[in-house]
């Protein structure tokens, strides 16, 4: 009666932790994609677009723009989707094809489009650099997880997925540091590359973080 009850109360701690990641990533990942809906009205008086007047002159950059937003917020939609364990259970169909979208959306429109804006980034060579690496590295896992779903092998997909979405997320980490430091009073530049920085290498480590967690579960309940 009393492992049944510390077993319960496992599960219950669990489910509560669970909630308490999950709930702030959906409710932020939906603010962003909400927060991109405007830019739809295709107006200039934007400070993003603003600031880079010049560069929504040329056509190119400009449809680049338009198509990154609008994969971003389908990549990040379609993301929640996919790690929903609800909907894994209940309909795997719904799972192949929001991971469909998401893989097809980031191999043909995210990353490349983000690889040709970050040339243009704001700030240092160093932030483009990191631009760069973030639209490579988002494209390398995601196509990795294509291609270890394509043989089967199930937990290198999964490894790769969530590394692929720590990159997706980046765009939601960073406005949240973005506006964690402007309240704490930071200047502008300091503060976007700052932000910038720590939340491309901390959604990579707690990626990392996760698989090394869920490694550990797999590997006990085999042992068991």
């Amino acid at each position: 009666m009393q492992n049944t009850r510390i077993i319960t109360l496992q599960k219950s701690v669990k489910v509560f932790a669970q909630m308490l990641f999950w709930l702030p990533v959906t409710v932020f990942s939906l603010l962003i994609i909400y927060n991109t809906l405007p830019y739809f009205s295709f107006s200039k008086d934007f400070d993003f677009i603003e600031e880079r007047s010049i560069l929504f002159k040329g056509s190119f950059y400009n449809a680049c723009f338009y198509i990154h937003i609008a994969a971003g917020a389908l990549c990040i939609g379609t993301a929640l989707i996919q790690f929903s364990r609800y909907v894994l259970k209940r309909s795997k169909a719904i799972h192949r094809v929001s991971g469909k979208i998401y893989v097809s959306v980031v191999l043909f429109l995210g990353a490349p489009t983000g690889l040709y804006m970050s040339f243009f980034a704001k700030g240092s060579f160093w932030e483009r650099s990191l631009f760069m690496f973030m639209a490579g590295w988002w494209f390398v896992t995601t196509l990795y997880g294509l291609s270890t779903i394509h043989k089967r092998n199930i937990i290198a997909h999964k490894v790769c997925m969530i590394r692929s979405y720590a990159m997706a997320m980046t765009a939601v980490t960073f406005r949240v540091y973005h506006i964690l430091f402007y309240l704490l009073g930071w200047d502008h530049l300091e503060n976007y590359e700052l932000s910038l920085w720590i939340s491309v290498i901390g959604n990579m480590f707690f990626a990392e973080w996760v698989i090394w967690r869920q490694s550990k579960q797999y590997i006990k309940s085999f042992a068991t």
